[in-house]
């Protein structure tokens, strides 16, 4: 939220940050990357460093949003660009073309000490990367996730025509890649050229903010039919990527042989796919025991957490999972995916459990924990304990201005 408050600097940092997204806060439904960016600079920004945000105002609801003018939310200058929506036959968001962004990054762009980009193929992206090369600025590339393998197989002919072109010249030339977990360095598909830059931070969390849940009751209170009962929370984005499919399924399974457990679906989705999902629930008839809330965030979103039981994320594939370290450190214990890019560090920590991606997997692991009590609060016991250990934003925002440094300190540019 925008805010003119800027007592938490405690100490100013001879400093200058320009961050490039292709979207920003509050379009949170493009996943978690959003999230975790905003809190990053957040954290940034109390530890006295100069950050600007250069987006786009792509999925932005509220129309009187000022654009081409820098708003100052919570210390971090944000800077709003249109994009032409005509090439959205690109794709959705018509990879947020903006030439406003452009002319701004041709004018400022040489006045900042280092560029970190956030993505790997949307137009701010590229554009940022030229730019960067073109004045001699050096730059730090995140791809969040957008480097695995399977990344490269939606659209593809698209994706290796943009590589070729842009993107490879943009990797290569980087000061410094930043991954968020050990996953998405090792599985990344350029890691033989960029090995040498490659570092890892991971995403992380303001502690304090998860430290009084609301009560467990809230949530209760307002679905009167969950009283007593075991909830299972599913929360981000609800698309097939995420594992959907299996959840459900492995859901109507535990449906027929339990009354007590109900499902809450947490996050956007399209009106065609919740039709069909329901469509799918009704055959079952369990339609009524599951519940499809929407976008949740701030309040609400941690009345979710307090209220539930067991937390789930059985993705196809995810480059880190800003989700399930809330629930972590919310205290619920986990159950994702070996596709999720946290998943070798909870299971080393004993801090979950870890499935393949098929019903059986997930049904055998919720049903675990369902009836065994005492695992499940061990499990949870230690997630609050690593994510305490790994996970604090401002241990991650430290990191990152430590790197920052050295790149300074060594930078032919």
């Amino acid at each position: 939220m925008a805010s003119n408050n800027k007592d938490y600097v405690t100490n100013k940092i001879d400093m200058k940050i320009l961050c490039i997204s292709p979207a920003y806060f509050p379009a949170f439904q493009y996943g978690g990357p959003m999230f975790s960016l905003a809190a990053l600079n957040k954290a940034l920004a109390q530890k006295g460093v100069d950050v600007t945000v250069y987006t786009t105002n792509v999925g932005l609801k509220a129309a009187n949003t000022p654009l081409k003018k820098e708003i100052d939310m919570e210390g971090v200058r944000v800077v709003y660009f249109p994009f032409l929506k005509f090439f959205e036959i690109l794709g959705t968001t018509g990879w947020q073309f903006s030439w406003s962004l452009t002319t701004a990054l041709y004018k400022n762009v040489r006045f900042f000490d280092v560029v970190y980009i956030l993505g790997v193929w949307n137009y701010p992206c590229l554009i940022a990367g030229y730019l960067c090369r073109k004045y001699r600025k050096p730059y730090v590339v995140s791809p969040r996730g957008q480097l695995y393998s399977y990344f490269f197989g939606v659209k593809s002919f698209k994706k290796w025509l943009c590589y070729i072109l842009f993107a490879k010249r943009n990797i290569i030339n980087a000061s410094a890649i930043h991954y968020t977990s050990q996953d998405e360095a090792g599985m990344s598909c350029v890691t033989d050229y960029v090995n040498k830059k490659a570092f890892i931070v991971p995403c992380g969390l303001f502690l304090s903010d998860l430290s009084n849940l609301p009560p467990k009751q809230n949530l209760r209170d307002e679905y009167p039919v969950l009283k007593d009962k075991k909830i299972i929370l599913f929360l981000s984005r609800i698309d097939p990527g995420k594992g959907v499919d299996i959840l459900i399924n492995a859901y109507i399974r535990l449906a027929r042989q339990r009354q007590d457990v109900f499902l809450l679906m947490v996050g956007p989705l399209s009106e065609k796919m919740k039709a069909s999902l329901i469509d799918l629930l009704k055959k079952e008839s369990c339609e009524n025991r599951v519940f499809f809330t929407g976008l949740l965030s701030g309040a609400k979103k941690m009345e979710a957490y307090a209220a539930s039981d067991i937390f789930v994320l059985p993705s196809y594939h995810e480059s880190f999972g800003m989700a399930v370290i809330e629930a972590m450190a919310c205290g619920l214990p986990v159950i994702i995916s070996d596709k999720v890019g946290i998943h070798k560090e909870i299971k080393e920590n004993n801090a979950g459990l870890i499935i393949t991606c098929n019903t059986e997997s997930l049904y055998n692991g919720i049903k675990t924990l369902l009836d065994n009590r005492q695992l499940a609060e061990t499990l949870a016991a230690n997630a609050r304990a690593m994510v305490a250990r790994y996970y604090d934003i401002e241990v991650a925002a430290q990191k990152l201005i430590d790197k920052y440094r050295s790149i300074l300190s060594s930078t032919t540019y």
